[in-house]
């Protein structure tokens, strides 16, 4: 696809704006006899993404994901379409992941131009991460949850890298973090020992798997008490339900849920009961339904977002949302998964701490902007809300950024563009260092986008 600079470029005006150069099969290597001038930086670069087709993940038009992917590039194959047929579109990636690269053309993909072309990261960003991106942005669409799972933190990450790599495939932590595009559902830390003292005593198919003495203790702990000794009569409790027998799990489910079942009728449930009841219908048999109760309900209203650190147990439920993340794709499983499952490995890395996590609000940095700042240093997220007929500036930052145009259209201008560059839904912008970036509206509805970039407490 063609930088955005001139979208109906020739191949050689494309070849000379992504820095690629002349000869040597098109790698961007100079024969010796040829000038090493390298040509100016692009303001600003259209990318094509890659859809994750999750079971997990809405089909058709429900999903964000394929309306997304299919405005993006309506002429695409079928691995960009998704809502043509009825596969899941579960993520839509934006960065340099290997798993799933974003690429400026069809033969250039954006890991390799940022490599031969470093500056575009800024010298702070590129001297901290080695000449890559540190980020994956991302868009989820979530029809049925995801698997109960912690990211490892970065001693972790290399340990389990090295000794499984086709299972956890790099060697970075995941710290991560959640816009809430619709309400979104999730489960995120462990519940307080009041609530756990009360699980073990109204739900009597868990106190059964956790076991006696186990619950004892967890039971006789003082609420005000806090440390090491909650932390470990919780670890044990919540290791023995995981570790449970297929055949203990079959049963004490089937006896909650016809026990839920028939109080139903009487009573209002608990939303984490429905939901507990919802989990077994997409997962019948699995111990995270179990292991629901274990933790925090968190509900996101648009707009709203949950930041998940490393060793911190969560599970998305359902809806859609933004996300970004430190580049890596490693995930530890333990349960409402067909996946890999690593139940020793998650029980073993998890904190054990017991606090409801915080809801970010956002902060406004400008009008129109609200952003997202978590406190790992590698990204943070800002939302456009553009009204009709208005406009708004993002001053250059000594980092790069990934801008999506989540709804509505206008214009894009960056850095010392001749000419704007058009936006509408679906559209995505690679935005080197060092670029001013301005966005106008046009049309009559609000242009809402979406921009991940480096923390900018890190750049400051």
């Amino acid at each position: 696809m063609a930088s955005s600079t001139a979208s109906s470029a020739p191949a050689a005006s494309l070849e000379h704006q992504l820095g690629l150069g002349r000869g040597m099969g098109g790698l961007g290597l100079l024969a010796p006899s040829e000038p090493a001038a390298a040509p100016p930086m692009p303001g600003l670069m259209r990318l094509r993404c890659a859809v994750q087709h999750y079971e997990w993940g809405r089909r058709g038009a429900a999903s964000l994901v394929a309306r997304l992917a299919a405005a993006e590039d309506p002429g695409a194959g079928s691995d960009i379409a998704g809502a043509a047929d009825d596969r899941p579109c579960a993520e839509l990636w934006m960065g340099t992941h290997p798993s799933a690269p974003s690429s400026l053309a069809p033969d250039v993909s954006l890991r390799d131009w940022i490599a031969r072309n470093p500056s575009a990261l800024g010298r702070a960003v590129a001297a901290r991460w080695g000449g890559d991106l540190p980020f994956l942005f991302k868009v989820l669409s979530v029809a049925k949850a995801l698997s109960i799972q912690a990211h490892p933190d970065r001693a972790l990450a290399a340990a389990l890298h090295a000794l499984r790599p086709a299972t956890y495939r790099d060697a970075n932590h995941k710290p991560e973090m959640a816009v809430a595009v619709t309400e979104f559902h999730a489960l995120c830390g462990f519940a307080e020992t009041k609530e756990l003292k009360e699980v073990l005593r109204t739900v009597p198919e868990v106190q059964e798997l956790v076991g006696k003495e186990e619950s004892r203790k967890l039971l006789s702990v003082k609420e005000q008490d806090g440390g090491i000794g909650v932390r470990s009569y919780l670890k044990s409790a919540f290791t023995k339900l995981m570790i449970a027998s297929e055949e203990a799990v079959a049963e004490a489910i089937a006896k909650l849920k016809c026990r839920l079942n028939g109080e139903s009728k009487v009573r209002t449930l608990t939303k984490k009961e429905q939901w507990v009841l919802s989990l077994e219908k997409q997962y019948p048999g699995d111990v995270g339904v179990l292991a629901a109760f274990f933790l925090n309900y968190v509900k996101l209203s648009p707009g709203e977002a949950l930041y998940v650190g490393a060793n911190e147990p969560h599970a998305y439920l359902s809806g859609e949302c933004i996300e970004c993340m430190a580049t890596s794709d490693n995930v530890v499983r333990a349960g409402l998964t067909p996946k890999y499952r690593d139940v020793q490995t998650l029980c073993s890395m998890l904190t054990y701490n017991q606090t409801f996590p915080e809801v970010l609000g956002g902060v406004p940095v400008q009008p129109y902007v609200t952003r997202y700042t978590p406190s790992t240093d590698e990204f943070e997220i800002d939302r456009y809300q553009l009204p009709p007929g208005k406009s708004v500036t993002m001053s250059p930052v000594p980092g790069p950024s990934i801008f999506l145009v989540m709804t509505g259209e206008g214009e894009i201008q960056a850095g010392s563009m001749p000419d704007n560059a058009k936006a509408k839904e679906g559209d995505i912008f690679f935005v080197p260092a060092h670029t001013e970036v301005k966005l106008y509206t046009s049309g009559p509805r609000s242009m809402q986008l979406y921009r991940a970039g480096v923390n900018s407490r890190f750049l400051s």
